[in-house]
C-alpha cells in the first residue's frame, strides 16, 4: 500500500481502513457447509482499481458461485469517497461485464477495464460509518436504487457490516409499490471470511493530501 506522507483525519484514516479491510477474496463456505440447503457457497472478490482510475481509492468486485468462477453473477466498480463523518461507495456498472468476467483473480484482464467501460449506477450507493472495530453500510436513502426483477420494479435494500477479517451482508428487493420483498435472502444475511487480503495492491497516492 503506497500511501502519501501528509496530515490525516481521522475519517481520512478510516476510509484507509475500510478499503484495506474490503481488499480481497471473501468465503461463507463455513456457512454454506452448515447449511447447504439455505445458503450456495459463494465468493466475494474486491479488487484494487489503480489510483488514477479514479484519482480515489477504486474497487472492481465480482460475486460468483465456488463452483463456476469464471461466470460471476454479478460485477460492478466502486469509488470511496470521503464525506466527512461517513464514507460513501459510489457503485457503477460495467457497460459489458461479460468481458471483465475473472478480472478479480487475473490482473491482466483487470488492466483491460477503463472508465469508459462504466456507467454510474444513480441512487445505489452505499453509506459506511465507523462503529468501533466495524464499519457498517447500507443503501443511501430514499429507496430509489431500482432493480427490475421476476417482472416487478423493486428497490434495493442492502445492509452491510466490514470487519479486518469477515463481510456480513443481506440484500433485499422490495416492491416499489407494496414494499413486500421480491428477492433475496429470507434465511439471514451471508457471512464470509477472508481468505486472501489484496490490501498490498491498494495505491494512495494523494488521497490524504
Amino acid at each position: 500500500m503506497t500511501i502519501a506522507p501528509s496530515s490525516t483525519s481521522t475519517n481520512a484514516s478510516d476510509l484507509l481502513t475500510l478499503a484495506s479491510w474490503m481488499a480481497g477474496d471473501f468465503s461463507n463456505y463455513k456457512q454454506s457447509f452448515a447449511n447447504p440447503q439455505l445458503y450456495a457457497h459463494i465468493h466475494i472478490f474486491f479488487r484494487p482499481l489503480p489510483f488514477e482510475f479514479f484519482s480515489a481509492v477504486g474497487f472492481y468486485s465480482e460475486q460468483a458461485y465456488d463452483h463456476d468462477l469464471w461466470t460471476p453473477y454479478r460485477q460492478g466498480v466502486h469509488k470511496l469517497v470521503d464525506q466527512g463523518d461517513r464514507i460513501y461507495i459510489e457503485n457503477y456498472s460495467l457497460k459489458d461485464p461479460i468481458l471483465y468476467a475473472g478480472a478479480a483473480r487475473e490482473l491482466d484482464i483487470l488492466r483491460t477495464i477503463t472508465p469508459e467501460c462504466i456507467e454510474r449506477r444513480y441512487n445505489c450507493s452505499m453509506v459506511f460509518v465507523r462503529d468501533g472495530e466495524m464499519f457498517r453500510g447500507s443503501v443511501e436513502p430514499g429507496n430509489q436504487c431500482l432493480i427490475q426483477r421476476n417482472g416487478c420494479q423493486t428497490y434495493l435494500v442492502s445492509d452491510v457490516e466490514v470487519t479486518e477479517h469477515t463481510w456480513i451482508s443481506l440484500d433485499k428487493g422490495m416492491d416499489v409499490e407494496s414494499h413486500q420483498q421480491v428477492w433475496g435472502s429470507t434465511a439471514g444475511p451471508l457471512r464470509f471470511e477472508k481468505k486472501e487480503s489484496f490490501a498490498e495492491e491498494l495505491q494512495v497516492v494523494s488521497v490524504l493530501c
